[in-house]
């Protein structure tokens, strides 16, 4: 569903006396219905990965597909339209909006996409149920939780349907009891189908992911896949590669 060929991004300095190569040729696939983790030390290149997989940023070279279409072919008159239509977004610091209810902040995709009030009202009650936030819908988010915010996050994210949810460090702003629940959430999504790619630093959360990409330097440097392991086991797996990565070496 998602193809990622031989991107290399390079930043020029402003008058061009230098340049910096955040990523080298990277190439891999994420098929419908995956839930995939990227992993890698600051400054490694997974956030520079992870705008340009949505459409944020362009690469210098090479090519990204979403179920078969360029992303670098796409107009920029119509770039806003597609991100809402086809891409979920989920951030470390939750994005929302403090003058709007928790409920207006998950209908704003569908606002923008000129949807009736009473499809909005179709869409949000299932996911507000699932989500376990139906009972804070009217509530601001400065009088929720930072872990209730990042529900209603999450729930403005997949409540547009989107072909694939990206989240960058999405517990990074959390307590552990929080973020635990917050993998329980997205585990929940991940069942009902839904595609998932996320960056994160924690291995804990990784655990809850079916393959696991390390970015060292601006490449793949190594890839876990579950292959059937519980949670404790494969969380073991992806500590001992991520000490295996800051060593040099390849995971196994």
């Amino acid at each position: 569903m998602l193809e990622v060929q031989h991107v290399q991004k390079i930043y020029r300095t402003r008058f061009g006396g230098s340049q910096v190569e955040a990523l080298h040729d990277v190439s891999f696939t994420v098929e419908k219905g995956e839930y995939v983790a990227i992993m890698g030390e600051s400054g490694s290149g997974k956030t520079t990965l992870l705008n340009i997989l949505a459409a944020l940023d362009k690469p210098t070279s090479g090519k990204v597909l979403l179920e078969g279409r360029d992303l670098s072919s796409i107009r920029e008159s119509e770039m806003a339209a597609f991100r809402r239509d086809h891409l979920g977004f989920v951030f470390q610091e939750f994005n929302l909006l403090d003058t709007f209810t928790l409920e207006d902040n998950i209908f704003l995709p569908l606002v923008l996409a000129g949807k009736k009030y009473e499809e909005m009202r179709a869409r949000i009650t299932p996911v507000a149920e699932a989500l376990g936030i139906t009972d804070l819908l009217k509530k601001y988010p400065y009088e929720v939780s930072g872990g209730q915010k990042q529900r209603a996050a999450v729930a403005r994210a997949i409540i547009t349907d989107p072909v694939i949810l990206l989240a960058d460090e999405p517990t990074g702003a959390l307590d552990s009891h929080s973020s635990d629940e917050l993998m329980g959430v997205f585990s929940q999504i991940h069942r009902s189908g839904q595609t998932i790619l996320m960056v994160t630093h924690s291995a804990r959360a990784a655990s809850r992911a079916g393959r696991v990409l390390f970015i060292k330097d601006g490449q793949v440097f190594s890839q876990l896949t579950r292959d059937g392991d519980g949670e404790t086991r494969f969380y073991q797996r992806i500590s001992d590669a991520l000490a295996a990565l800051s060593a040099g070496e390849d995971a196994q």
